[in-house]
C-alpha cells in the first residue's frame, strides 16, 4: 500500500468534497444575481464578499506554496472585496471559475510526487505542502458554510 499516493489523494478531494456538506459548486450554483450583493439583516457579509474572500485567501495560499517571489496581499483588508456588491454581472462567475482554476492548480501541487508534502517550505516560516492543503480545505469549508447561510437568510437556498 502506498501511504503516500494515498494521502495525496485524499489531500485533493478534501479541497472541495461534498461529503459533510455542501460543496463549492452548489453553494455558487444558480444564486440569484440580485441577491449576491445583499447582507442579510443580522450577517456580517454578502454572498460575493464571502466568494471573493475565499477566491484570494485560495489564490494566496496556492502562490504562496509554489512560488518565493510572491506577495501576499495586505492583511486583513487585502482579503476582502472593497464593496458589498460584485462590481458587475461577469464579475460572480469570473470569482467562481476563478477558484475553481486555483483548486485544480492546489491538486496539480499536491500530486506531485517531486514535492514533499512534510517537507518545510524553503521561503515560509514552517509551513509545508500538507499544511497549506488543510488550510484551504478549513478556510474554504467554513466559509461555504457561511454563503449557504446568507443564501437560506435571501431564501435562496434549496439544499
Amino acid at each position: 500500500m502506498d501511504h503516500d499516493k494515498q494521502l495525496r489523494q485524499q489531500l485533493s478531494k478534501v479541497l472541495d468534497w461534498n461529503e459533510a456538506h455542501a460543496d463549492f459548486s452548489a453553494a455558487v450554483a444558480d444564486f440569484p444575481a440580485e441577491l449576491r450583493g445583499r447582507v442579510p439583516d443580522g450577517l456580517p457579509y454578502s454572498a460575493w464578499q464571502l466568494l471573493e474572500h475565499i477566491r484570494i485567501a485560495l489564490w494566496d495560499i496556492l502562490e504562496f506554496s509554489r512560488d518565493a517571489r510572491h506577495q501576499s496581499p495586505e492583511w486583513p483588508n487585502g482579503y476582502w472585496p472593497k464593496t458589498a456588491a460584485p462590481p458587475n454581472t461577469t464579475a460572480w462567475d469570473k470569482s467562481a471559475k476563478s477558484i475553481q482554476h486555483d483548486l485544480e492548480e492546489m491538486r496539480e501541487v499536491i500530486n506531485d510526487p517531486q514535492r514533499d508534502l512534510f517537507a518545510p517550505i524553503p521561503h515560509g516560516s514552517g509551513q509545508t505542502l500538507l499544511r497549506q492543503a488543510l488550510l484551504i480545505a478549513d478556510h474554504n469549508a467554513y466559509h461555504l458554510g457561511q454563503l449557504v447561510l446568507v443564501r437560506k437568510a435571501l431564501g435562496a437556498w434549496k439544499g
